[in-house]
């Protein structure tokens, strides 16, 4: 069973910013390439982030701009920064890890990101 742990999430006021983190196994992240997801309620699950394991990454465009995605295998963590939030970001956060076609393969429990306006 592959655990990934997120956190970071919280509630802050719109134009706010926060970090969140992916803790994953070493052997996952030195593997897989990582990404960021989200769902709202009442909407499916949708891609923020991913980043590819030479480094590579691609944003949703709804977040080009005001979010970075990062890994530091070192740390066996996956960050996602994001900046100047909107309530619109409000939505569970996810990480996962993806397989070489790209498609999610392992989740985490996922974090609330909460944006008041």
């Amino acid at each position: 069973q592959v655990q990934l742990a997120e956190s970071g999430g919280g509630l802050v006021q719109a134009g706010g910013s926060l970090r969140l983190s992916c803790v994953a196994p070493g052997s996952i992240l030195r593997t897989n390439g990582m990404g960021w997801y989200r769902q709202a309620p009442g909407k499916q699950r949708e891609l923020v982030a991913d980043i590819t394991l030479g480094g590579r990454t691609t944003y949703a465009g709804s977040v080009k701009g005001r979010c970075t995605i990062s890994r530091d295998n070192a740390k066996n963590t996956v960050y996602l920064q994001m900046n100047s939030l909107k309530p619109e970001d409000t939505a569970v956060y996810y990480c996962a890890a993806k397989t070489p076609l790209g498609r999610p393969a392992y989740w985490g429990q996922g974090t609330q990101v909460t944006v008041s306006s």
